[in-house]
């Protein structure tokens, strides 16, 4: 294998991934590694639509109290309070450096920010780019930051497929690129890798949102956390894109100006769930969506956003509007065939507010993390808050010294490379494996779970497991994926066999209650 050496190593590229790496970048000077497993900027924060959470300081109708409360509410009892108060006090000084990288936030004709209201948000406080396309917008402005700043090396199309950890402590990852594995010494390690949508038949990841980051964490003896906890988007367009393996996400924030779920006749029906009808929270509207589906056996229902002012739909929802009609979908005439889709992952690696793994100079941030803040059911637009404040502290606190890497490079300690003995797969065989998961997890673990189902998902998977046959080096990218998908399964699946009870998004049919003291579940 080659040797190579940079005193930070950032895996991911989506918002958390690039706002760490311009800000490690700008504390210690010296040139850092950014490694994708796809093109840069290609995440699930690219897809972001609704937009982020701030709490700004000349918003009067707002306030770290009220944020707070809201985000507490929406955890279902496990957020805990120093984190979410941590990151809404320091919501407004990091938009306001998002600013000087490029980042642009939409502002009226006075040129103050414009904002807007989710589902469970007491007042409006959600910032947006674009109309809906918060998180594209967010992405390329610090994407061309990056690819303009010399001390960033970007190794594109690479998989991080092992980190190397002795005596609990990280010293760097194993990477394969181009067909061969490279180990890549580092002082400090910050996984910034995302989601695990792509382990269900439906969701609106992207095709790289495969779990890499729990995997990889997990295989070192990293801790991780609350991997029962799945958010199901109520609402993505019921239409699937083969191109990406996903399905388009219809925000939340439509349903926050006022759109309505109903049945293809347009009667509606959230009032027979939630008080709060569209803007309950989003395991509330999952599930009610879920059942009327079931109820009347039809694949989707319907979002009626045609209540909405027609100039004003259009003007704020421009991507989704396109989108729709792209499908033969006026949304400003016809009604929206939507369903759910799994969407944000809330549990994952354990960590504090600076991304801090139970691993030494391991860090995670982003959607890979458990920091504390979205509990057992995700507040709408705080994931982009959370990327951006890790990452801004991520970097604020990190302390570079290369004395101990460098001693380990001189010492010339490899690895064993047995990669050359693997031998690939023929044909769609990993596809295969991959659909059969994706069904097993969307039928067993999802919106709705028993005994029954998880016992059936996790003999399912262990047969998938041994079909496969690889648990260390592969031969392909997509067998890491692979590889990274079943191990993440059975995280989940391990996970909600334990939790004995309903919470948030983990809604189980055989234990209904939800005990009084929330507990978060570990994994060691």
């Amino acid at each position: 294998m080659e040797n190579l050496y940079y005193p930070v190593i950032i895996v991911g590229s989506g918002i958390s991934g690039l706002y760490s790496a311009l800000k490690i970048e700008q504390k210690i000077n010296r040139k850092i590694l950014l490694i994708t497993k796809s093109e840069i900027g290609e995440s699930n924060s690219y897809y972001a639509q609704g937009g982020m959470v701030a709490v700004l300081k000349d918003n009067k109708n707002d306030s770290v109290q009220l944020h707070v409360d809201d985000t507490l509410k929406a955890g279902a009892g496990l957020s805990e309070i120093d984190t979410v108060k941590f990151i809404s006090e320091n919501s407004d000084k990091v938009v306001k450096d998002l600013l000087t990288f490029g980042v642009e936030f939409d502002r009226d004709e006075n040129g103050k920010f414009t904002l807007t209201k989710e589902a469970a948000h007491s007042v409006n406080r959600i910032l947006h780019s674009g109309g809906d396309a918060t998180g594209r917008e967010i992405e390329i402005a610090l994407k061309k930051a990056v690819l303009n700043n010399p001390n960033i090396e970007i190794f594109e199309n690479t998989a991080v497929v092992d980190l190397i950890v002795e005596n609990n402590q990280c010293f760097g990852v194993i990477i394969f690129k181009n067909g061969e594995h490279s180990i890549v010494y580092s002082d400090l390690t910050v996984l910034a890798t995302g989601g695990l949508g792509q382990i269900y038949k439906y969701t609106t990841n992207p095709a790289g949102a495969t779990g890499d980051g729990f995997a990889l964490a997990h295989r070192c003896g990293a801790k991780l956390r609350d991997m029962e906890f799945v958010q199901f988007h109520p609402t993505a367009l019921a239409i699937d894109d083969p191109k990406n393996h996903n399905r388009f996400l219809i925000s939340e924030a439509v349903r926050g100006e006022g759109a309505k779920l109903c049945d293809e006749n347009g009667v509606e029906y959230m009032e027979k769930y939630d008080s709060r009808k569209e803007l309950a929270p989003r395991d509330i509207v999952a599930r009610a969506n879920f059942t009327q589906m079931q109820k009347n056996h039809v694949p989707n229902v319907f979002l009626n956003a045609t209540v909405i002012e027609s100039e004003k739909l259009l003007k704020r929802f421009p991507t989704i509007s396109k989108k729709c009609k792209e499908y033969g979908i006026d949304i400003t005439k016809d009604y929206i065939p939507v369903a759910p889709a799994s969407h944000y992952f809330m549990g994952g690696i354990e960590t504090n507010i600076k991304g801090e793994t139970s691993v030494k100079n391991l860090y995670a941030i982003g959607e890979v993390s458990s920091t504390g803040l979205h509990g057992a059911n995700r507040l709408a637009s705080n994931s982009l808050l959370e990327c951006v404040v890790c990452a801004y502290e991520c970097a604020e606190f990190i302390n570079v010294s290369h004395s101990e890497c460098q001693q380990r490079l001189s010492s010339m300690m490899q690895y064993s490379d047995n990669s050359s003995d693997v031998t690939p797969f023929q044909n769609d065989f990993v596809e295969n494996l991959k659909q059969k998961l994706k069904e097993t997890m969307w039928e067993n673990v999802g919106i709705f779970r028993s005994e029954k189902t998880l016992q059936n998902a996790l003999k399912d998977v262990e047969n998938i497991e041994k079909e496969f046959g690889k648990r260390d080096f592969c031969s392909s990218i997509d067998e890491y994926d692979l590889r990274n998908m079943l191990i993440t399964s059975k995280l989940i699946i391990k996970s909600a066999l334990q939790r004995k009870e309903s919470r948030g998004a983990h809604y189980r049919t055989d234990y209904l209650q939800t005990d009084k003291k929330g507990i978060h579940s570990i994994i060691d």
